[in-house]
C-alpha cells in the first residue's frame, strides 16, 4: 500500500523527469536576420538598412537599431550624420544615442530595435 507521501514524492520526481525530456528537446531559437557587419558602421555615425532600420554607432563599441520611419509623417530617414538620423522630409533629427527626437516638427522618438552583435554581424534579435 502507497502512503500519501510516497505517491506525492513519485509523482513529483516522474513529473522532474518529464520536464527535463522537453528540455532535452526544444531546438534553440533561430537568430534573426542579418541586418549589416559591424565594420560597415562608422563610429559617430549610421547607416540606413533597406529603408526599414538605421543602424547607429554612438561609440566603438556600441550598437544601436531604430526604425527608419519619422514618427512626424512617416517619412523614411535619409541618413546619419553629426550625431543624428536625419529625415529629409520636414528637416527632424533624433539622436543616434536614444533615438530621442533633437530637432522637430517630430515629437516622438523613433522605435527602437533589439539586436545582436556577435562576430562582427548585427542581427535583429
Amino acid at each position: 500500500m502507497l502512503t500519501r507521501r510516497a505517491v506525492i514524492i513519485r509523482g513529483g520526481a516522474a513529473t522532474a523527469a518529464g520536464a527535463s525530456v522537453l528540455f532535452l528537446w526544444a531546438e534553440p531559437a533561430e537568430a534573426g536576420p542579418i541586418l549589416a557587419k559591424t565594420k560597415n558602421i562608422p563610429v559617430g555615425g549610421g547607416k540606413v538598412i533597406k529603408g526599414k532600420y538605421v543602424i547607429t554607432r554612438p561609440s566603438k563599441k556600441v550598437f544601436r537599431c531604430f526604425t527608419a520611419k519619422c514618427t512626424h509623417q512617416g517619412c523614411t530617414v535619409a541618413g546619419v550624420s553629426g550625431g543624428t538620423i536625419n529625415c529629409p522630409c520636414h528637416g527632424s533629427k533624433f539622436s543616434i544615442r536614444t533615438g530621442a527626437v533633437v530637432n522637430g516638427p517630430a515629437t516622438r522618438s523613433l522605435a527602437r530595435k533589439k539586436i545582436t552583435v556577435a562576430k562582427g554581424v548585427i542581427r535583429l534579435a
